[in-house]
């Protein structure tokens, strides 16, 4: 896999000065002691106050240095890429943070991080410091493991630590607080991918339909390997394990965490799923979806949940300074606003029988929903890859349409056609085909010639959208096709084909997505928008002819 890095042995120092010249004036600073001592601390720090430090390997980002600031962390101590960081920068850390109420080490319950935050943090109560340590286990993946990983839940210790170090409290106090949401914290994860580590060989270990189900933050592999399922389904597994590790009542806090790589399309989908599962209705706080301790580029995400109560909510909902936090949303119902009337005019039209309509729309649609694949392929050579998805969604609405369409009154049928497609296609696509039968509707009922009401619609077409026949469009098909149809519907099928097919000699786009694609990107590849309106005249030339 490719990375953007200069060099392996640098990544970590250059990332860490890159968060500190972007965190603003007064923000951040850092311990003089880079590359072997990488310490991001408060730059407006207050030693009245207990501190809470926290810290780990690099590769989590914006855990560790991303959440220090004000009612968060106090300092982060950074490894290498997953690497503990030394007892020496721990023990800087604790010297350069520590103040009459001392400091609390939050700490992620693997082997290297509790022996490094360990020693340092017996080796300053020797010089005098005031240290207490918390460590974090809440990946409930092998639930009879001793020792169980710690994981994303860690943020709900930092958060709440955090708060009642910055109201003032004793270390006493936030180290008991802190250890007790450790105890209540349950989390898991599920990715598609591992990780890759920059300038280290990867090796993927996971088939084309396989995911991983409890893995680490570390690209350590999961505790198993499951099918590929809808979102809904792995989350439903994830809910069930989580649920049986929570109290059977009360309110919870989720964290829903991208662990790198997952869009944020997906992780919306993810959170929605999470929050209309049989837990959704106890969880009381969301802290997001968003990337806020990951693996790299993990194409997975987690859960991790705990027990609110009064202290913890105020907790969560106290504002903090790190913009790379995440605030804790109260859960509340869903708003819905009327739909304005007028904006369904389609729906008032009355509906007609046509048989022989019928039976040529379906089979028009039919087509243009089995070609999906095809022409998606076709798209993702010249543009974003969902020219098929647009184009049979169109085709799904009007065919799922044709019992409420006056298919007996052509003008009519052509104008709700128009209206279905600018309500569900979406894109450039829909809307310009909206304005095509709109228009062709219009010239229909005021002409009664076919033919030309659609050439009347291409005209509006090619106004409005800019394009003209050998600018790489489906106009490039649609427009010999609709000059061909007084001949008969197979010779305008015809003409369709040979437009499409002539885009493939195209190799500048002057209109669309592929006017953005070098020539070598589109050379001998069709325009999937002219390929769809060619499989369109040729299924209703099929259609003409069978009947």
């Amino acid at each position: 896999m490719k990375h953007f890095f200069n060099r392996r042995e640098t990544i970590v120092v250059e990332a860490l000065e890159g968060v500190l010249k972007t965190a603003g004036p007064g923000r951040l600073a850092r311990l003089d002691g880079f590359p072997a001592i990488k310490v991001i601390l408060r730059a407006d720090l207050d030693r009245d106050k207990v501190a809470i430090v926290s810290g780990g390997g690099a590769g989590h980002e914006p855990s560790h240095a991303g959440f220090v600031g004000r009612g968060l962390l106090t300092a982060a101590v950074s490894g290498e890429i997953f690497a503990s960081p030394s007892v020496d920068a721990v023990l800087a850390a604790i010297r350069a943070v520590t103040g009459p109420k001392g400091t609390l080490l939050v700490v992620k319950n693997y082997t290297g991080d509790r022996l490094n935050f360990g020693l340092a943090a017996e080796k300053a109560r020797a010089e005098g410091y005031d240290v207490e340590m918390v460590i974090v286990g809440d990946d409930i993946a092998l639930p009879d493991l001793a020792q169980p990983r710690g994981v994303a839940g860690t943020l709900f210790v930092h958060k709440i630590a955090g708060h009642l170090a910055e109201s003032g409290a004793d270390l006493a106090t936030v180290a008991a607080a802190a250890r007790a949401a450790a105890g209540d914290i349950v989390s898991l994860g599920v990715s598609l991918s591992t990780c890759s580590i920059p300038g280290q060989a990867h090796e993927a270990r996971l088939g084309e339909n396989e995911g991983e189900l409890g893995l680490g933050i570390h690209g350590e592999p999961g505790v198993e390997r499951i099918a590929l399922k809808p979102a809904a389904d792995l989350v439903g597994i994830m809910v069930e394990r989580l649920t049986a590790a929570l109290p059977a009542e009360g309110d919870l806090a989720l964290i829903v965490n991208n662990l790198g790589a997952v869009p944020p399309l997906e992780m919306a989908l993810v959170a929605n799923d999470v929050l209309s599962s049989p837990l959704g209705a106890r969880i009381a706080r969301v802290i997001g979806p968003a990337p806020l301790m990951t693996a790299l580029n993990m194409n997975g995400f987690s859960l991790s949940l705990i027990p609110l109560d009064a202290e913890r909510a105020a907790a969560l909902d106290s504002t903090v300074a790190p913009v790379a936090w995440v605030p804790a949303v109260s859960r509340g119902p869903v708003a819905v606003v009327a739909m304005p009337a007028g904006t369904a005019s389609a729906a008032a039209v009355e509906a007609s029988a046509a048989p022989a309509v019928a039976a040529l729309l379906t089979t028009i649609c039919d087509r243009l929903i089995s070609v999906e694949t095809e022409l998606n392929g076709l798209d993702a050579r010249a543009g974003d890859g969902d020219t098929g998805s647009t184009v049979a969604t169109g085709a799904r609405a009007v065919r799922d349409s044709l019992g409420r369409l006056p298919l007996a009154d052509t003008p009519a049928l052509l104008a709700a056609i128009g209206a279905t497609l600018s309500t569900a296609m979406g894109g450039s696509s829909g809307v310009l085909l909206s304005i095509f039968f709109t228009a062709a509707s219009k010239a229909l009922a005021d002409s009664g010639d076919l033919a030309a009401a659609l050439s009347a619609g291409l005209d509006r077409m090619t106004f409005y959208g800019g394009a003209t026949p050998g600018d790489r469009t489906m106009i490039d098909a649609l427009a010999p096709a609709l000059s061909d149809l007084p001949r008969g519907v197979a010779a305008a099928a015809k003409a369709a084909r040979d437009g499409a097919e002539a885009t493939r000699g195209m190799t500048r786009a002057k209109a669309g997505r592929a006017a953005y694609i070098g020539a070598s990107d589109l050379e001998g590849v069709a325009d999937p928008g002219a390929v769809a309106v060619a499989y369109a005249f040729e299924a209703a030339a099929g259609a003409s002819i069978s009947n």
